[in-house]
């Protein structure tokens, strides 16, 4: 497994999105999720409090119990939980002594802003983690959902005051979605040094093959065990036409559909693990075989165009 260097951290180039565990399935099934993962060579775990309301991460330590040093740990805050939400000292305090303990560890190595907090001075919210990774709680701190304006700014503090600054960004990215590449968030990275970590890098499994334009998704799939209006988001005649597209392409030079997926990100310089999410171990190994394709700058054009249509 390639691995990717992001601040203190050495992570995979395929990690695993956690976002499943305590929702779609259980504390067994995340299990033999999680180490598939560690025996395929996946270090890089990403989950959130707000995952199934805490059982993400609880299940994520368990199942990583006598295995802890061979995980990166990234968990986020700030998304509403039972007691608080937001990014202000007290919150952030409360929020990774609870992350904490349902991980059952003694430190998080990436620490992640899951939102902007416009209620509180983002100086504050800034000192407050520079305090946990000064304490040894946390190694490294990160931000999702952010444009290239705000981290700039932010970033700009960090370096002023000589605080802890992001070393990872977590945006919704894909093929299907790529406005990190319009909209700055991958020149800021590129100019700060960050990792970008995308989220949904599948298209909720629109990239992956499984579903047909004109039939209904199977059910025991994200996509069919959603409302069919927020479905559609992903499943409509743009997106099936570019998936189509996409398909050709990949056809053309013997990969999967997938394979393009994973390669197309992983060409980009900026990203440092593509995050997707699995619930099964068959997942977890189609996953890292699809990891290890490198477009070359022709062929990251020319998908380029077909994304855009």
């Amino acid at each position: 497994m390639e691995t990717r260097t992001i601040g203190p951290l050495e992570v995979s180039a395929v990690g695993l999105g956690c976002n499943n565990f305590g929702g779609r399935i259980d504390e067994a099934a995340t299990a033999s999720v999680v180490h598939a993962a560690l025996d395929a060579g996946i270090t890089l775990f990403d989950t959130a409090d707000v995952y199934g309301k805490g059982l993400s991460e609880e299940y994520l330590g368990k199942a990583l119990r006598g295995r802890r040093d061979e995980a990166v740990i990234a968990t986020k805050f700030g998304i509403e939980m039972p007691g608080g939400s937001g990014a202000s000292p007290e919150w952030i305090e409360q929020a990774v002594a609870d992350s904490l303990r349902r991980l059952g560890v003694d430190h998080i190595d990436l620490y992640q802003l899951h939102a902007p907090d416009d209620d509180t001075p983002v100086e504050a919210t800034i000192a407050a983690l520079d305090g946990l990774v000064t304490a040894g709680a946390v190694r490294a701190v990160g931000c999702s959902n952010v444009t290239a304006e705000w981290l700039d700014a932010t970033l700009g503090i960090s370096a002023e005051r000589d605080l802890s600054g992001w070393v990872t960004v977590q945006n919704h990215y894909s093929l299907l979605h790529r406005e990190p590449e319009g909209d700055g968030v991958l020149d800021a990275c590129a100019r700060h040094g960050l990792g970008m970590l995308p989220y949904f890098p599948l298209a909720s499994g629109m990239l992956t093959g499984k579903y047909r334009a004109g039939e209904t998704p199977p059910e025991h799939t994200r996509l069919g065990a959603i409302p069919a209006e927020r479905a559609s988001k992903f499943m409509n005649d743009e997106a099936f036409a570019t998936v189509e597209r996409l398909q050709r392409f990949s056809d053309r030079h013997g990969r999967s559909l997938l394979e393009l997926a994973f390669g197309y990100l992983l060409s980009r310089p900026e990203v440092a693990s593509v995050i997707a999410g699995a619930t099964r171990p068959e997942q977890i190994e189609a996953n890292v075989a699809a990891g290890g394709w490198r477009l070359t700058e022709e062929e990251m054009a020319e998908v380029a165009l077909l994304a855009a249509g």
